[in-house]
């Protein structure tokens, strides 16, 4: 039960890191729920892949030994799928690396996904969301969540931010339903 438990936070560490963003108000996926988290109208994925720094998160269970340079980098597979490695640094300097596997779940966006970090020989039962709800026109950042709001994420393609940006980050994050003070700053 312990080993299951470990590999299950380990996926859910491995869920949260992912990237995609979109235009400030350029909400995509439809709804008639005008509560819905709504994700990005399309995710180039060979624009989206390469590596991403975790600017922010929700504070969650499988990431609490993740002290400071979160880090997330995603590679296509040749089966149409994305490699996905997570690493982070723990408070004693030693590493955390996580390794899994995305794959498409809307083709007419790219923009939601899911993500296992859990693999029984082979065989994949966990997967997680990953939506891509906010995006840079120049994929330079990208703001992931979920449809139930409890997971979310800030990921950009340098260690820092500038403050207007994040401005604007945390109002796509509003109008998804999220609340701002829901999310600490990652160290790096």
């Amino acid at each position: 039960m312990k080993i299951f438990s470990c590999c299950f936070a380990l996926l859910l560490f491995a869920t949260g890191l992912g990237v995609v963003t979109m235009p400030v108000g350029a909400f995509g996926t439809e709804s008639d729920d005008e509560n819905a988290v709504r994700t990005v109208r399309s995710l180039d994925l060979e624009r989206y892949v390469g590596l991403w720094y975790e600017i922010a998160r929700i504070p969650n269970s499988f990431q609490k030994k993740c002290a400071r340079g979160t880090t997330a980098e995603y590679t296509l597979r040749e089966d149409g799928r994305i490699s996905v490695v997570n690493r982070c640094t723990k408070e004693d300097g030693s590493q955390i690396k996580a390794d899994g596997v995305a794959k498409i779940v809307d083709a007419a966006s790219n923009a939601k996904l899911k993500v296992s970090f859990f693999s029984l020989l082979g065989w994949r039962p966990v997967w997680g969301d990953y939506w891509v709800i906010g995006l840079d026109d120049d994929y330079q950042w990208a703001i992931i969540g979920t449809p139930d709001r409890k997971y979310g994420w800030v990921l950009a393609r340098s260690p820092e931010l500038a403050e207007d940006t994040l401005d604007k980050i945390f109002g796509i994050i509003e109008r998804n339903g999220y609340k701002r003070e829901s999310f600490v700053r990652s160290g790096h």
